[in-house]
């Protein structure tokens, strides 16, 4: 079987034709992308890495990272998206960045310890089987290489502020984009990373703030967070 929600996967490709739209659903990926870009190049430079991006959508986070200078691979089901990624690859000039439809988990056994860092970002609240997802992710980064994580936490704050506020409030995202109880909480998360061999270096918090309109990284990670792992050598 494989570890995707055919619900999920539908959701965001009727709305693939907005991703690269600024002003979209997608606004908040746009938006953090920056943050979370400078975030993985400050434990890992891409200059010269091979890089996975694992759940790429329309492939704003992969064309970054290959903007970077990483040779970068794109992976998703989602078809739609896939092909928006594609052609903004082309029309953008976007050298070192390719995208495939294919399971994580098949890539991991088509191709272990392949990349030097390996994405995962804003999917594992969005699938069946999220600690399956991170044991690829781990097979697939060289030892030595880094694994960068981000997903929701699940308490009330973040039932509050990332489906009640975000979905329904502000409006920022369509209502339904998240279903509370696939949230993860960081110890969970972590659990699986230790599971999978990975050694958590780094955690951070990405809040927004609802009156200058904007995103920044902390300490705060009761809604929004991300980890930093690394393979052992």
């Amino acid at each position: 079987m494989i570890n995707a929600d055919p619900q999920e996967l539908a959701k965001f490709g009727d709305l693939a034709h907005r991703w690269w739209d600024v002003d979209s659903e997608f606004k908040p990926l746009h938006q953090i992308n920056p943050l979370r870009l400078d975030w993985i190049a400050s434990y890992c430079p891409l200059a010269g890495k091979t890089a996975l991006d694992v759940g790429c959508g329309g492939g704003i986070l992969s064309d970054s990272l290959a903007r970077r200078g990483a040779q970068t691979l794109g992976i998703d089901l989602a078809t739609k998206a896939l092909k928006v990624a594609q052609l903004h690859a082309m029309e953008a000039g976007t050298e070192g960045v390719e995208y495939r439809e294919i399971a994580v988990e098949a890539l991991a056994l088509e191709r272990p310890a392949s990349f030097d860092v390996v994405t995962c970002m804003e999917m594992l609240e969005h699938v069946p089987d999220p600690a399956s997802v991170v044991k690829a992710c781990a097979d697939l980064v060289k030892p030595g290489g880094w694994v960068f994580l981000s997903t929701l936490n699940r308490n009330l704050k973040s039932f509050m502020l990332a489906i009640v506020g975000a979905e329904y409030v502000l409006k920022m995202l369509p209502a339904g984009t998240h279903e509370y109880a696939r949230f993860l909480k960081p110890a969970e998360l972590a659990q699986f990373c230790r599971d999978a061999g990975l050694e958590l270096q780094a955690s951070r918090g990405l809040t927004f703030n609802p009156l200058t309109q904007r995103y920044s990284l902390g300490s705060d990670t009761d809604v929004n967070y991300l980890l930093a792992c690394r393979k052992p050598v």
